[in-house]
């Protein structure tokens, strides 16, 4: 996700009933209060915006302006206008860190939507902690980004006071789906194939450990280059194993191709894998050769919500080109977070941001922790690591093309 900046003025603006600080820009063309002078708020976005993942990021970018849009429209902050501003990072954890770098350095942007990878976020957290700097990403889903690098080990520790997330993580999802496959799919042999990122080894990880703890048996592992696309010498390995599904830690663009290939091999092992096959692309990459495929998703189907019925209507609305994607609607919520923190820190000052941007900035990091509401995605609050408080997973098979829900709930401990 990407962010916006603040400009810092050294006067104060009245608005209404309301004393605007000037921590942030000032548009004399904005309407509300005396003199139509508002304070304009910025808030960053990072998404990879082109290249393989676009699909995706493009869903999270659409989305996210949606928020804003109807934020302002509704006047959610009196005296306030909300931006967006959006930067692509490719999916490259490189280019994630120079994005937040210039989010920081931007006097405008005073909290930060974003990534969607989790190794693009681990790049960015440092730069958002050390500028106090609020950052809530609706997909980064690695458990270390929240909970440290020793949280299996019951070591849980957080890391940036700074990082939120809106989604589920893959403590959760892995285990999720390994009792969806071994209870109600009745899978015994699992090939299980990863593609080094962080997301794709850990989440590969999270299965594998639960699969095994309930009795299945892993017939084979493997790694692959995720810019790779040809895939015949591991499918071929899986065709000899037997194995009566494989699961792919990773994503769409190779997730698809693996799938179709594995399918090519001889094997009728399904291709099972986590959020990040859960998208229009795989099915249109894989056609014919990924039906039957499964996928777990963070969160209820947004159709089966009645808290999104209203976000679906206004996408359409807008008329954006593509769909919002699996990660749409917690880009919705990640971005009312920071306006809802926003909107905190104003009440607190009786109306006005505070007079400096650090400041500013500081303090919607701390209003974040208690913002509660009922988004698209179900209730959205944060635990004390700064993950959600909503734990819903789904599970979505490919029928005709289509991701098509079979099961939702929440994972229990085995």
């Amino acid at each position: 996700m990407r962010h916006r900046s603040l400009l810092i003025l050294t006067t104060t603006v009245t608005v209404g009933a309301l004393t605007l600080s000037a921590c942030g820009s000032r548009d004399d063309k904005s309407g509300g209060g005396e003199g139509g002078d508002k304070t304009t708020v910025v808030i960053g976005l990072d998404a990879p915006l082109t290249g393989d993942l676009s699909a995706l990021g493009q869903g999270i970018k659409n989305s996210s302006e949606l928020a804003v849009k109807i934020a302002n429209k509704n006047n959610e902050v009196d005296g306030v206008t909300f931006k967006i501003q959006a930067l692509d990072d490719q999916g490259q954890a490189g280019t994630g860190q120079q994005n937040a770098t210039k989010f920081v350095g931007n006097d405008e942007v005073i909290g930060a939507v974003g990534p969607l990878n989790s190794h693009v976020g681990q790049s960015m957290q440092k730069v958002f902690g050390n500028a106090n700097m609020v950052q809530v990403s609706p997909a980064n889903t690695a458990p270390e980004l929240t909970q440290g690098p020793d949280w299996q080990k019951g070591k849980k520790k957080r890391l940036f006071d700074t990082y939120y997330r809106t989604c589920a993580t893959d403590a959760v999802q892995g285990p999720y789906a390994a009792q969806y496959l071994f209870d109600k799919r009745k899978f015994k042999k699992a090939y299980i194939i990863d593609d080094k990122k962080t997301y794709g080894a850990g989440l590969a990880g999270t299965f594998t450990d639960e699969f095994k703890k309930l009795g299945g048996k892993v017939v084979g592992t493997d790694h692959i280059n995720p810019d790779d696309r040809d895939f015949s010498a591991v499918a071929t390995k899986v065709a000899k194993s037997k194995a009566d599904f494989v699961y792919y830690g990773g994503e769409y663009p190779a997730g698809a191709p693996l799938s179709a290939q594995i399918s090519k091999a001889g094997s009728k092992a399904l291709v099972v894998g986590g959020d990040a096959l859960y998208s229009e692309e795989y099915t249109k990459l894989g056609k014919r050769n990924v039906e039957g495929d499964l996928a777990t998703s963070v969160g209820a189907p947004l159709e089966s919500l009645d808290t999104a019925k209203t976000f679906m209507q206004n996408y359409k609305k807008a008329g954006y080109k593509l769909p919002y994607e699996a990660y749409g609607g917690y880009a919705y919520d990640s971005t009312r977070a920071v306006i809802l923190a926003v909107k905190a820190v104003v009440d607190k000052n009786d109306g006005k941001l505070p007079d400096t941007m650090d400041d500013a900035r500081k303090q919607v990091t701390e209003a974040m922790q208690d913002v509660t509401f009922d988004g698209v995605t179900g209730q959205v609050g944060f635990d004390k690591y700064g993950d959600t408080t909503n734990k819903q997973l789904s599970v979505y098979e490919v029928k005709n093309g289509k991701h098509e829900p079979v099961q939702t709930g929440t994972f229990k401990e085995s």
